[in-house]
């Protein structure tokens, strides 16, 4: 497997209670890995692995990665 630049990460700040992160895991067959929940003003710093290739969110959250700042809708 190629090197996976371990220096990617996005930081996830919860806008509601109950936002839901989940880690998505790479290769042939995509699965969920990991979740957490968040409340409202809380932050989670998460990093893209050999393991993670993907996070998905839940609930109304503010994403802040180095392309820049979303916020989620739902």
């Amino acid at each position: 497997m190629d090197q996976v630049n371990n220096d990617d990460y996005i930081v996830v700040k919860a806008k509601e209670n109950g936002v839901q992160v989940i880690g998505l895991t790479r290769g042939q067959d995509t699965r969920f890995h990991h979740t957490e929940k968040l409340d409202k003003g809380e932050v989670l710093i998460a990093q893209f692995t050999n393991h993670t290739s993907a996070v998905k969110i839940r609930g109304k959250a503010q994403v802040m990665t180095k392309h820049g700042m979303v916020e989620s809708e739902s």
